[in-house]
């Protein structure tokens, strides 16, 4: 008689587990997206107040030096806002590409509960084949003990 077969559970738990994994790294790569988005945005805040303060007439009385002073950050500002627009863009495309991974895991996992399913239905299949053909035996053995007696 046929039995269950033992790699279907561990190759389901396997398949969960990379769900798993996947799922944590989409969350951490979602969460970094959020996280420069909000570097971005600070960092846009900050240069429009600087361009403002360069705007103000007050700014005439601040010396030559100050005044380079603050263009320099300004520029070292721009110069972040860029760097940082690249790594959301990177991290944009990190978080596709695990979503997608995603997707395939979910597949895999689907395909091996699939499979460890049919193997446990073949099993009952063959259970219930063998214990019909027990009792069409048994009900043999009755009737020719019948005709016997």
């Amino acid at each position: 008689m046929r039995q269950a077969r033992n790699c279907w559970p561990a190759l389901v738990k396997k398949a969960n587990d990379g769900v798993t994994q996947v799922q944590t790294d989409l969350a951490a790569a979602v969460e970094r997206v959020a996280q420069l988005h909000a570097s971005h945005q600070r960092l846009c805040r900050l240069y429009d107040e600087y361009r403002l303060k360069e705007q103000q007439p007050q700014n005439e009385l601040q010396g030559m030096q100050a005044s380079m002073n603050q263009r320099q950050f300004m520029a070292q500002l721009l110069n972040l806002q860029q760097r940082v627009v690249l790594d959301i863009s990177r991290a944009e495309t990190l978080a596709a590409s695990l979503r997608k991974k995603r997707v395939l895991a979910d597949i895999e996992l689907q395909k091996m509960r699939a499979l460890e399913e049919q193997d446990l239905l073949a099993v009952r299949r063959d259970q219930q084949k063998h214990e019909q053909s027990q009792m069409d035996e048994l009900g043999v053995r009755q009737f020719n003990l019948r005709m016997q007696s």
